[in-house]
């Protein structure tokens, strides 16, 4: 199904066709579809007094996957968020209502990245992570603060790390690396030019390149190993933001990984990084 395509009204022309239980799904739904994004499908199956089942098999006639994919679906038809801003987001809405579309957007993007990245290709990369003689972050644009927080995560585990956001450093260092080397290239789109053409760069000087970004998007076709997140945020018009929060979740579970394969002997090393900054707190307060 086409992300743009308009769900609201697929429901209403397929309404008279659908069981009992799942029209009861369908009418909650057309009754409140704003409500619909930010519930969790326990709540839905209430509303509609139906079972949570139920509600999982409408939404698979319709879109071929569960809840989570069908309430971006659902969020991308109503698509009245305010420009440039957030999808979600409504110039009229209030501070709370702000918070609680925004803190819903980030639960749901969380849960979808999760039931769609394989768990095969987590593997694969931390493996080539752990295994680098050295590895480098790309980002720029909102990927950019990403980028260093991987740098923050990774420089920890004992190995040359490091992060670039700047287009001409990015270009000069992929075409300074080696065989052995990992570029990891973080992109939401996958449609930035400068790093598509950086991730060529890297993997004809023999790097292997990991690429965290949107699947199917132009970037794929130079990675060597590709981490999929599905843009649920049109970044030509809405500001990434729960998104962003999918690629730093993805980025503490593969820095974790890396860890785990250090093995416990590596936690006297952590310990020592733990004990170089504590006199620079303040104790806690009792």
């Amino acid at each position: 199904m086409n992300k743009h395509e308009d769900i609201i009204r697929r429901i209403q022309e397929q309404l008279t066709t659908l069981s009992k239980s799942e029209r009861k799904v369908a009418e909650a739904i057309l009754a409140d579809p704003k409500t619909t994004i930010h519930s969790s499908i326990a709540k839905l199956a209430a509303r509609a007094e139906v079972s949570e089942p139920t509600v999982n098999r409408f939404c698979r006639s319709l879109i071929g996957s569960g809840f989570p994919d069908f309430k971006v679906a659902l969020a991308q038809s109503l698509a009245k968020g305010t420009p440039y801003v957030n999808l979600n987001v409504e110039p009229d809405d209030a501070p709370g209502a702000i918070t609680n579309k925004i803190f819903e957007a980030a639960k749901n993007n969380l849960t979808r990245a999760q039931e769609l990245l394989p768990e095969t290709l987590i593997s694969r990369a931390v493996d080539v992570l752990a295994q680098a003689r050295r590895i480098e972050f790309y980002g720029l644009g909102a990927s950019g603060p990403v980028a260093k927080d991987a740098h923050h995560k990774f420089f920890r585990l004992n190995m040359p790390v490091v992060a670039y956001t700047d287009i001409l450093v990015q270009r000069m260092a992929a075409a300074g690396t080696h065989p052995g080397d990992a570029v990891v290239i973080i992109s939401l789109s996958g449609r930035t030019l400068p790093l598509i053409e950086t991730a060529r760069v890297a993997r004809e000087a023999g790097a292997t390149v990991v690429g965290i970004t949107n699947p199917g998007s132009p970037l794929t076709n130079h990675c060597s190993i590709v981490l999929p997140i599905e843009e649920t945020e049109d970044t030509d018009i809405y500001t990434p933001m729960s998104s962003r929060i999918v690629y730093l979740t993805l980025i503490d579970a593969l820095a974790t990984g890396v860890l785990l394969k250090r093995g416990p002997e590596f936690n006297e090393h952590l310990r020592k990084l733990k004990l170089s900054v504590q006199d620079t707190r303040l104790p806690k307060q009792d």
